[in-house]
Formats: structure tokens, C-alpha cells, sequence
């Protein structure tokens, strides 16, 4: 059972804030945001931290989106999963694919649905998640799939973002809505 409860679907302070953050996500707010919201100038970092990540980066959707899914599957963060699988798939990723990382964690990864510059970038993904540390064969792999050390570090960025996200969301029991 959830400790701490969420906030209300209809919070409207700080005004500034809620507006920004329903404008975010086109709507509504989600069960993440109003978990968030208990802590306004929490809420306002990652607003705009995540918007970055998710809107102003020059690494590709499809790896992004990747990287994002193997994380939340290795951490068990079922919400980060169902909200990352869609975009996953809307930026090119395959079902096979998405089924795949899926089942991460319960079986080996079905290498043969991956190129290997998405196989390189599942491979940092792991390491960053279970290990922290990086092996040079990883990072020089990723380094390769990848266009130029602006991407790399944004791969990096992205990886270590979303592993704090599934953090937060499994600690506090945030539900999927």
C-alpha cells in the first residue's frame, strides 16, 4: 500500500507550475506529476529537466526511447514501461522489439531483433543500470553507434535521467494510470 498519497487530479497551485506541466503532457496531469507535486520545486526541476531530455536532445528517438525502456524494465518500474513502450514504438521501434525488452530481466535478450547499434545501446543501457560502472568495451561500443561525443554524452544522460525517474516511481509505488 502506498505510503504517501497523490495529489488531487484538479490540484491547480502553484498555478504557474501545474499549467506548465499539464501543458508538458498535453492534459491531464499523471499519477507521476501529482506524486511530484507534494514538492513544488521538485516538481519544477524535473518539469523541466525531463522536457529537455525528452524534446531538445540531438540523439535519436528511437535509441532514447530504447535506452529508456531497458532501464525501466531491468528496475521493474512497470509505469516508466507502459508510458516509454508507445513512444518507443511511435519514433520506429518494432513490436518484436518492445516484446523483447519486455521480457528483459526473465530471459536473455533476444539479440537477433536488435541491430547493433540498438545491441550497443542496450548494452550501456544494462551496465549503467545493474552495475553503475562501465566497461570501455560498453562505452566504445555505444561510442560507435552513436554520431559524435555530443550524443554520447546525451546516451549517457538519458540512461542515468531515467534510472533516477524508475527510482522515484518504484519507492513511492507510483501506479501506472
Amino acid at each position: 500500500m502506498r505510503l504517501i498519497p497523490y495529489q488531487p487530479h484538479d490540484i491547480d497551485e502553484p498555478q504557474e507550475l501545474v499549467a506548465a506541466i499539464r501543458a508538458r503532457r498535453g492534459g491531464p496531469l499523471l499519477n507521476l506529476d501529482r506524486m511530484l507535486l507534494h514538492s513544488p520545486p521538485l516538481a519544477r526541476g524535473w518539469n523541466g529537466y525531463l522536457r529537455a531530455v525528452r524534446t531538445e536532445l540531438a540523439v535519436s528517438p528511437r535509441l532514447r526511447e530504447l535506452a529508456i525502456c531497458v532501464v525501466a524494465r531491468l528496475t521493474g518500474a512497470d509505469y516508466e514501461f507502459g508510458q516509454h513502450g508507445p513512444e518507443f514504438l511511435k519514433a520506429g521501434g518494432t513490436a518484436r522489439q518492445l516484446d523483447a525488452v519486455g521480457r528483459l530481466g526473465a530471459a536473455d535478450l533476444d539479440a537477433s531483433a536488435f541491430d547493433a547499434r540498438e545491441q550497443a545501446i542496450i548494452g550501456l543501457a544494462t551496465e549503467m543500470t545493474r552495475n553503475v560502472h562501465v566497461s570501455r568495451a560498453t562505452l566504445e561500443a555505444a561510442r560507435a553507434a552513436l554520431a559524435n561525443d555530443r550524443q554520447m554524452v546525451e546516451m549517457v544522460g538519458v540512461i542515468a535521467a531515467y534510472n533516477m525517474v524508475s527510482r522515484f516511481l518504484v519507492a513511492l509505488d507510483v501506479e501506472p494510470e
